[in-house]
C-alpha cells in the first residue's frame, strides 16, 4: 500500500515538472499516457456486437453470439481474438510512429488502452508471446513493437512473458500490397516452436499491433497449439475493417 502511495506520489512531481503533453499532438494534458480530447475523438473504439470468434466489427446488431461468414467459412485456429481500436486515420498517428519512428515511449498509452478494454483477458493467460519478427527486420527496426506491448502487459498482470519461444523462420516480404490468400502463403510455414515445453498445457496470449486479415495470428496459432499450447487468445492494438 505504502509502495503504490509512494509510485503515485512521484508520478505527480514529475507530471508536475515535465509537464505531460498528448502523445499524439504535443498540447498539455492532465497526466502522462493520456490522450488528449481532441485526438481521442479521433480513435475508433470497437465494441459490440463484434464476431465472437475473430472480433470483426458488425455494421448492425445482431441477435446471440454472432460468427462472421469468414469464420463460418474458415474456422480460425485460435479461440478469439480481439481488438481495441478500428485501424483508422486517428490510430495511425500513433501506431505508425510506434512502429516505424523508435516512438518506444509510445508503449505507456497504448498499454494503457489495451488493459482498460481486455484485462480479463489478458490476465486468464499463463503465457504472453508477441509475433515476432525476423532477426534481419529486427537488426534494421532495432526493436519488435509487439514484444514491447507484450512486455509491458506481462509486466503489470504479472503472467510470463516468452519473447523467444515462437521464432521467425524466415524473412516473409511486407504484406501491405497483398491480398488475403497472398498473406496466407507469405507466412506459410514462416515460424517455429524453439522450446514446446515453455508452453505445454499453457493458456497462451498472442500479442501483435495491427490485425489486417488474420493471416500471421493464424498461422502463429497453428503453431503454437502443435506445440502443445492448451488455446491460444489473440490480443492486437487495432484492426483492418473490411
Amino acid at each position: 500500500m505504502k509502495n503504490a502511495r509512494l509510485k503515485r506520489m512521484i508520478k505527480s512531481i514529475v507530471d508536475f515538472i515535465l509537464l505531460p503533453v498528448c502523445p499524439i499532438c504535443n498540447c498539455p494534458v492532465d497526466e502522462t499516457n493520456m490522450v488528449c480530447a481532441h485526438c481521442f475523438k479521433e480513435l475508433h473504439f470497437i465494441t459490440k456486437p463484434y464476431c465472437q470468434k475473430c472480433g470483426k466489427p458488425f455494421e448492425f446488431d445482431i441477435k446471440g453470439d454472432g460468427v462472421c461468414a469468414g469464420c463460418l467459412k474458415k474456422n480460425p485456429p485460435y479461440r478469439m481474438a480481439r481488438s481495441v481500436l478500428v485501424y483508422n486515420e486517428g490510430v495511425k498517428k500513433l501506431v505508425l510512429p510506434f512502429k516505424h519512428a523508435d516512438r518506444t515511449d509510445l508503449t505507456g498509452v497504448l498499454c494503457q488502452f489495451l488493459l482498460k478494454e481486455y484485462k480479463s483477458l489478458i490476465m486468464d493467460a499463463d503465457v504472453i508471446i508477441p509475433v515476432p519478427l525476423h532477426i534481419t527486420r529486427l537488426f534494421l527496426r532495432r526493436y519488435n513493437q509487439s514484444a514491447l506491448l507484450a512486455h509491458r502487459l506481462a509486466k503489470v498482470t504479472h503472467r510470463r512473458f516468452e519473447p523467444s519461444v515462437l521464432k521467425r523462420t524466415r524473412a516473409t516480404p511486407s504484406q501491405g500490397h497483398m491480398n488475403t490468400k497472398q498473406r496466407e502463403l507469405n507466412v506459410h510455414k514462416a515460424f517455429a516452436i524453439s522450446n514446446p515445453k515453455k508452453i505445454e498445457n499453457k493458456k497462451v496470449l498472442l500479442i501483435d499491433d495491427v490485425m489486417t486479415t488474420g493471416a500471421t495470428v493464424c498461422e502463429c496459432s497453428k503453431v503454437l497449439l502443435k506445440a502443445g499450447a492448451s488455446h491460444v487468445d489473440v490480443l492486437t492494438l487495432c484492426r483492418v475493417k473490411h
